[in-house]
């Protein structure tokens, strides 16, 4: 008989357990603000300790330094692959706007883009949104560029959009605000047994059959293995979400904030973000940035004021 206080082992809130179709995940733009681009492609380079001063009103430390853990990243400039037009949630036109050489990598390039122009043809639709693509060869970590589709915002969008075609999209020319949500996979570790992989008891030392294994895969009747049973599977490269990140500081590598490279990554050479906190993923992990899609007023006084930030 099963304990009452853990009946079941393994959630359901995440399901199924399986890899990730792609890196950068889907949003639901309709929930996230934003004048222009509502969201943007970073890559993560690492942790590190911040040492900062504790500026909270009412804090236990005011005024003392507090070394906090942070994670810092990357954010090269983007520009835009194409503009689709969404009428009633359906694709209804797409116009490809760049034919790029990097984007030879991972898409057919056409051998002239379409004219902007032609985007004012288009009448009768409900939302635009663009497929951008990051250039990672400006930061040397890596020569193909990741796409991701990110919504417009802003009252005239036709107009936003058109005026950032053809231009290198900057985080600075976007992102306002102390709080971000973060989306990417986390960490692959393949095929995993149910103990590592749903938490449940290892058996007693003298069992049959093993000790990292379920005690029973269910009854005779009904004569098959329900889903809720824990089985070995896939473990990692599974999408999720931090909200509500503080943004302890941004800017660029050339203010010499960090003193040495990261491993696996190297030396921070373009723009950064640097959040309190860990970021889901290795390094080099795909991660896209986008406004909080929850900041309210509790959630936001609960983030500490912490200034005059130093890396170690």
């Amino acid at each position: 008989m099963s304990k009452l206080s853990r009946p079941r082992y393994g959630s359901l809130q995440f399901w199924p357990r399986v890899r990730a179709e792609k890196f950068l995940p889907s949003v639901n733009w309709s929930v996230v603000s934003g004048d222009s681009l509502k969201g943007f492609i970073a890559y993560k380079a690492g942790m590190a300790t911040a040492i900062v001063k504790d500026g909270t009103p009412k804090s236990m430390t005011p005024g003392k330094k507090l070394a906090v853990p942070v994670t810092v990243l990357e954010v090269p400039p983007m520009k835009i692959y194409s503009v689709r037009f969404y009428k009633k949630g359906i694709v209804s036109q797409e116009f490809v706007v760049s034919n790029d050489r990097d984007l030879k990598r991972v898409v057919r390039v056409a051998k002239s883009p379409v004219n902007v122009s032609l985007l004012d043809s288009v009448k009768d639709f409900d939302e635009i949104r663009a497929i951008v693509y990051s250039i990672p060869r400006h930061i040397g970590i890596k020569k193909t560029p990741d796409l991701a589709e990110v919504a417009v915002g802003g009252k005239d969008k036709l107009a936003v959009v058109k005026n950032l075609i053809g231009k290198e999209l900057n985080l600075s020319d976007f992102w306002k605000g102390d709080l971000v949500d973060v989306r990417g996979l986390t960490k692959g570790k393949g095929l995993s047994g149910p103990v590592e992989r749903f938490g449940i008891s290892l058996k007693a030392h003298k069992s049959e059959k093993g000790r990292r294994k379920p005690g029973s895969l269910g009854p005779w009747h009904p004569a098959r293995v329900i889903f809720r049973v824990p089985l070995s599977g896939q473990l990692g490269m599974f999408t999720r979400v931090h909200y509500n990140l503080k943004v302890l500081s941004s800017g660029m590598s050339g203010e010499k904030i960090f003193s040495k490279p990261f491993k696996q990554y190297g030396f921070v050479k373009g723009q950064y973000l640097l959040v309190h906190g860990s970021v889901q993923g290795p390094a080099m992990r795909q991660i896209l940035v986008t406004q909080p899609i929850r900041p309210t007023l509790k959630q936001i006084r609960k983030k500490y004021d912490l200034i005059e930030v130093h890396c170690r």
